[in-house]
């Protein structure tokens, strides 16, 4: 039977493989986001996350601090998650012309694009430098954001409102220095001119403390918006993935909580909550379970005494960790796929050989098990004997279309204090590199997207031919893919406090700009390295699979 089986994934290897989870629409388009309060993590620090996990943009670029005239206008689109380059942004703000939101042209000057003008606000007189991903997440003053959908009830959406979520937040980093502030506005913006986007979580963290920020629309009849945000905890880790968490919300500890001034309205009107019963933000919001598999993994790990169980009706919306959470270990939370847990998806793709110069038998997982089959692959194999591989939602998958963790080291000076640990891809597999939040701009093969076409120099791709090639035959190929990849992890924190300490004296002794061409520099000279080392273990595997599989 187990012969049968492994026979079954030997001849879908090549054609389903280098599919991924996201065929599945439940899988697709979902991101994780966790995060660390102060005197949670190892040193100090702030951290926020967030993996874009689906079809999106894999670009990333700089926009530079600017001033604008008075009377100026920001034009706010929809479709930006989409673009192939900056390029396509730049030419609708610039353009003179105004597209409808509603008509049918989707393109401007040479570009084809489905980039859409939803409405314009007043421009900022002056505006931060921040980076630009698909979700953008961090500006030159160390405000930093992670994502995730969250959806909620569809009869909230309004699609006349003007602002998507990647539009807040270019908005709020361009403008804003606190978590408090971004959130603040973000409120504003809503009201003002009306969300159109499902429901949306930001984890949003600055040099003193994190929020998890929830929105929804306000439903058909009414262009606006209702949202909560709940700060975690200086001694607690968070997680937010795709599903709504805020549960009672007291509005009489500023410290801790905020909301909008509808909150309770809206449930009431809306027949989501009965004015009389505890209200809970997500109960009435959403109404579903509020939480999963990734929100139990990540909270049950690092409080393992309190017992959580994927069987409880609610878990806490953060937890107090037992020992002090670093960088790496939400690096390593990124990499999961359960693997020795009940909860592997490859546990019982085993076989029978013998050991190496031994006639005896040995029972190990098959080369060709790995943790992200697709919807075919898994059918396939469970035609043969059912529940072989039962599927689960990991929080490292093969449709990432970029990752980050993003720490702000208050003690450090600003210009260095902020920096995102990036990577395109799968996270379980990809190498992470240094992106400071004062870089004057990414690496050239950052700057295209790799979501739309294959383009051979794109970062994206590089590390995507490597690591589906390196699932066909999986147990036996991540030994040399996984030793890189931690190589390079370790390079990265080995010389921290090096270009750290470098970066100081420069900033001390030449200014702000040098700094900036230093850090920008090692981020060059950094992921160039990374690219090369996956683009030869890419025609090392090419040449391994020469004769087959």
């Amino acid at each position: 039977m187990k012969k049968t089986i492994m026979s079954i994934i030997l001849i879908s290897a090549i054609t389903v493989n280098l599919r991924s989870q996201c065929d599945d629409k439940e899988f697709y388009g979902s991101c994780t986001s966790i995060t660390v309060g102060k005197k949670a993590s190892a040193d100090g620090s702030i951290i926020t996350s967030h993996t874009c996990d689906g079809r999106y943009r894999t670009w990333m670029d700089i926009v530079p601090a600017q001033k604008h005239k008075k009377g100026a206008t920001t034009k706010i689109l929809k479709g930006t998650l989409f673009t192939e380059s900056m390029d396509e942004i730049t030419q609708i703000q610039l353009a003179k012309n105004k597209l409808n939101a509603n008509s049918d042209t989707d393109s401007i000057a040479d570009f084809e694009v489905s980039l859409k003008v939803k409405g314009e606000i007043p421009e900022a007189e002056e505006t931060f430098a921040f980076l630009y991903t698909a979700y953008p997440c961090m500006n030159e003053k160390n405000l930093a954001i992670g994502e995730t959908t969250i959806e909620g009830r569809k009869e909230l959406e309004n699609e006349n409102g003007m602002f998507y979520i990647e539009e807040l937040q270019r908005i709020v980093l361009q403008r804003c220095t606190t978590a408090r502030q971004a959130i603040l506005l973000m409120g504003k913006l809503v009201k003002d001119y009306g969300y159109a986007d499902t429901g949306e979580c930001l984890t949003i963290a600055d040099e003193n403390e994190v929020w998890q920020f929830e929105l929804f629309g306000e439903g058909k009849d009414k262009i606006g918006g209702v949202w909560a945000a709940q700060r975690i905890p200086d001694d607690h880790v968070g997680v937010s993935a795709n599903i709504p968490r805020i549960a009672e919300i007291n509005l009489d500890d500023k410290d801790n909580f905020m909301a909008s001034d509808n909150v309770f309205e809206v449930a009431k009107k809306l027949n989501l909550w009965d004015g009389k019963s505890t209200f809970k933000f997500w109960k009435a919001y959403s109404g579903k379970k509020p939480f999963s598999i990734r929100e139990w993994f990540v909270l049950s790990s690092v409080a393992p005494s309190l017992g959580l169980s994927m069987k409880d009706e609610e878990l806490p919306f953060s937890v107090k960790p037992e020992k002090a959470v670093s960088v790496r270990d939400v690096l390593k939370f990124f990499r999961s796929t359960y693997e020795g847990t009940e909860y592997d998806m490859t546990k019982n793709l085993l076989i029978k050989r013998k050991k190496q110069n031994s006639e005896e038998m040995e029972t190990v997982k098959s080369d060709y098990a790995n943790p992200w089959f697709s919807t075919q692959m898994i059918s396939s194999i469970n035609a043969i004997k059912d529940s072989t591989v039962v599927r689960v939602r990991n929080i490292a998958v093969p449709q990432c279309s970029y990752a980050h963790v993003i720490q702000i080291r208050s003690w450090l000076p600003d210009e260095i204090a902020c920096v995102a640990y990036f990577t395109n891809d799968n996270p379980a597999q990809s190498p992470r590199i240094p992106v400071y939040a004062n870089i004057l701009q990414t690496p050239e093969s950052f700057r295209l997207s790799g979501h739309k076409r294959f383009i051979e120099n794109t970062s994206a791709w590089i590390y995507r031919q490597t690591n589906k090639l390196a699932t066909i035959r999986w147990q036996e190929s991540r030994k040399k893919l996984e030793k890189m990849r931690d190589d390079f992890e370790d390079k990265l924190f080995d010389e921290q406090n090096k270009i750290d300490s470098e970066a100081t004296k420069i900033l001390t002794e030449q200014g702000k700009q040098s700094v900036r061409e230093y850090l920008t520099k090692y981020l060059n000279d950094f992921s160039q390295k990374t690219l090369d080392a996956w683009a030869e273990l890419r025609n090392e595997l090419w040449y391994t699979f020469i004769r087959g599989l």
